[in-house]
């Protein structure tokens, strides 16, 4: 199969890996958008900052490759954000975000904890999308292999 732009793409799953890129790529821009909205203070904006350069490259080499090291990354960073995501949900006794110093507010407020709920459903579904690509990917690989063995034992 080969693209429009003459590079010549590996047979294999196309929307899996063009799904787990976008939404990888997403999760870096609203990153950078929000260390750029300054809400956070400072240290965090640059760790976000930080955290949409590592991800970043690895979108793109899902995007074209479907690499399976940029998959492992993007799991295990998912993962981590998921875990970072739920300390603060729970730091802040349920109501949303409390870092940068300031104390969780006494009053309910639900749209933090919401906001938060949905950030770690968005990880948890980027981190299965790459463990189920890669999944896929390797089942592709074997089956290939599986195929030419046997067309090299017909041969011989």
């Amino acid at each position: 199969m080969t693209t429009t732009a003459g590079w010549v793409r590996s047979a294999g799953p196309v929307l899996h890996p063009r799904i787990c890129a976008a939404l990888t790529a997403a999760s870096c821009a609203v990153h950078l958008w929000l260390a750029a909205s300054g809400h956070h203070g400072a240290w965090l904006g640059i760790l976000m900052v930080a955290l949409a350069g590592v991800c970043f490259p690895c979108a793109v080499h899902i995007w074209r490759q479907s690499r399976v090291g940029a998959l492992h990354r993007v799991t295990a960073s998912a993962l981590v954000m998921v875990a970072v995501h739920a300390a603060l949900l729970l730091g802040a006794g349920g109501a949303g975000h409390a870092h940068g110093g300031a104390p969780a507010s006494r009053v309910a407020d639900t749209s933090g904890a919401a906001a938060l709920l949905l950030v770690i459903g968005l990880e948890i579904t980027t981190a299965l999308l790459a463990a189920t690509l890669v999944t896929r990917l390797r089942q592709a690989r074997t089956q290939v292999t599986t195929v030419r063995t046997e067309h090299d034992m017909s041969v011989n």
